[in-house]
């Protein structure tokens, strides 16, 4: 399971010089950086910004009654029959003054208003159409019995007038960006993405650009990494170019980065103990030098320092954070990830700005470093089977791993966070992996071994790495299709995420072997109705056919806990043994299982379980 660094210890004060831990530096880092002052765009510019403020619903949604099908608007007591097409009812046609009575049906499309007097919306797939009356009206035959409710949105269903669409310090997205539309906002109050200057330093880099090396010399990878990677994090960059290692000449490139309003300066290499290394004496005159070296493998010399800004006429002060990373090309993008993302996020108004972490198993044997914990490169990837007899990430190493060796970053979406050690992680060994891409645009792997070959030593790494292709192997039907249902007020009007019923998704999924191939077909949201649960629950066994129903919430003490009182109704015998094991197995979790309100018993040929 992923999760996020978070600290709230105070920053403790020590000198520059002394050697922190990743995690202590870090907290320096995130302690020091505040907020950027939160600007107002316009909704095509927020993608991928932080809102800075809450967010509610001035209407509604849907402002009407609304069709959840096409079909034909009746009323529910009524029940199958030959019935007169009294009007249409179209999305954007309000059918104003069309009232449905005892014996007629309205045409309805998706969307469309539920005209007066109906109660339930028949889908099109459960009628037919017969020949016209006498006197020219539309005939259709209702072939299935309707329930209250059925296929209807009720006004607010989706979103209710004054709910909080989207709260401070979420990242907008493109489901965002579609719901603040839905809402009528168009200006959104948002955190500003940080300006990046990347300066490289030393005597002996030419541009890239440069066809010829002369004695000594190397084409600069450092900048341009850097401007792709601050890029990545959307942000704004100024290229410094490179500057000799001389203390005018960095002292000009500080003045134009000053000038140009920037946030943060990455500078590359001039950190080290060299009787050259120019940065860190220029950080501490024109600022505060907090850090230099950090217990890490790679990146043990990096530099962290604000730079005071007084204000002008024309300029509010500021501080600049700077960032005085190695010149090694692995150390400086390590670095670069470990310190500056956090920062970015930050500044840009991320309430958890560290990097993810998960487990992966090792699928080689790795030797530890005696002295400094190492993040290793590696490439994470999802098996169903990670050796543990369960799905899980798997890591292969991206191969040698020097810091001066670019080539082990490339494809990496991992650091391996190995901890100090005179031993040999075997393969197989569970540890925590820092993610640095998007882990889901990686290729997924099919395999026809399991991991126990890996893992007994049966396949070498790079055989093993050659067998992750690029699609992921289709389920196969299955013989026990399952629904889950989440009963939730909050989550129904979108005030609040589901939490429970993604959460029974997954180990419906994990465990679809061990119960008899199960998998989750359907999953549904709704109000804290009657009505509402009983019509998920009888399209679900009587239509639908599935084998099994799960619903989440709603079985406590609150007036709006009705999941039982809906569900028991339905049910054609009750199945008391289930419900005693369902609670011996939660008492396990958490006590207050004991004051759960558990119902289980059979629908026709779907079991029922709340």
């Amino acid at each position: 399971m992923a999760e996020y660094h978070t600290s709230q210890r105070e920053v403790t004060m020590c000198p520059p010089s002394t050697m922190l831990s990743v995690e202590d530096a870090t907290h320096i880092v995130l302690s020091i950086t505040k907020c950027l002052e939160p600007v107002t765009v316009q909704l095509h510019e927020a993608l991928g910004l932080i809102l800075a403020t809450d967010l509610h619903a001035p209407d509604p949604l849907p402002p009407y009654p609304a069709s959840v099908k096409d079909g034909f608007a009746v009323i529910a007591a009524d029940g199958p029959g030959d019935y007169p097409v009294i009007a249409e009812s179209r999305a954007g046609n309000d059918a104003a003054g069309v009232i449905v009575s005892s014996g007629t049906v309205v045409y309805i499309t998706t969307g469309g208003p539920v005209p007066e007097g109906a109660d339930a919306v028949v889908q099109v797939e459960n009628t037919q159409q017969i020949e016209e009356s006498p006197e020219g009206m539309k005939r259709i035959r209702i072939l299935t019995r309707a329930y209250k409710g059925q296929d209807i949105r009720p006004v607010g269903y989706d979103i209710q007038k004054g709910a909080v669409v989207l709260k401070s310090g979420e990242r907008i997205g493109a489901a965002e960006i579609g719901l603040l539309a839905t809402i009528g906002v168009v200006m959104v109050k948002v955190y500003p993405i940080p300006t990046i200057a990347v300066l490289s330093t030393g005597d002996e880099l030419v541009d890239p650009a440069s066809d010829f090396l002369g004695r000594g010399q190397i084409r600069d990878s450092n900048r341009g990494m850097l401007l792709a990677a601050a890029t990545q994090q959307q942000c704004k960059v100024l290229d410094l170019g490179i500057a000799c290692d001389e203390n005018e000449e960095l002292e000009a490139k500080l003045d134009k980065a000053i000038s140009a309003g920037v946030d943060i300066l990455l500078s590359s290499g001039g950190v080290s103990m060299g009787d050259k290394d120019f940065v860190k004496n220029l950080l501490e005159r024109r600022g505060t030098i907090y850090f230099n070296r950090v217990c890490m493998k790679p990146g043990k010399p990096i530099t962290f320092a604000t730079i005071n800004v007084a204000s002008t006429e024309t300029r509010p002060g500021k501080n600049i954070l700077a960032f005085g990373l190695p010149g090694n090309p692995v150390s400086c993008l390590v670095c670069f990830y470990l310190m500056a993302i956090p920062a970015i996020r930050r500044l840009a108004g991320w309430r958890d700005p560290k990097l993810w972490r998960v487990q992966a198993r090792i699928s080689e044997p790795r030797t530890l470093d005696p002295l400094r914990p190492e993040y290793h490169r590696a490439i994470i990837r999802w098996e169903q089977d990670n050796g543990s007899g369960y799905p899980g990430f798997v890591a292969v190493s991206t191969g040698h791993q020097v810091s001066s060796r670019l080539l082990s970053m490339k494809s990496a979406n991992s650091l391996l966070e190995l901890p100090t050690g005179n031993t040999i992680l075997p393969a197989g060994t569970m540890v925590w992996a820092l993610l640095i891409s998007d882990v889901s645009s990686m290729p997924v792997p099919q395999t026809s071994v399991s991991m126990d070959n890996v893992l007994s030593g049966q396949i070498s790494s790079a055989k093993y790495e050659n067998m992750f292709k690029n699609s992921q192997e289709e389920h196969s039907d299955t013989s026990v299709k399952v629904a889950v249902l989440t009963v939730s007020d909050t989550v129904a009007c979108g005030a609040g995420p589901d939490r429970s019923g993604p959460r029974a998704v997954s180990v419906i999924n994990s465990l679809s072997e061990k119960l008899g191939g199960a998998r989750v077909v359907a999953t549904e949201v709704v109000h804290d109705t009657v009505d509402h649960i009983r019509g998920a629950i009888q399209r679900w066994s009587d239509h639908d056919k599935v084998d099994l129903i799960l619903t989440t919430g709603g079985t406590g003490f609150a007036p709006r806990d009705v999941t039982p009182e809906a569900t028991k109704p339905l049910l054609d015998k009750e199945a008391p043994g289930l419900v005693q094991v369902m609670l011996q197995e939660s008492l396990k979790v958490t006590r207050t299982a004991m004051l759960s309100r558990a119902v289980a018993g059979i629908r026709g040929s779907t079991l029922v379980s709340i």
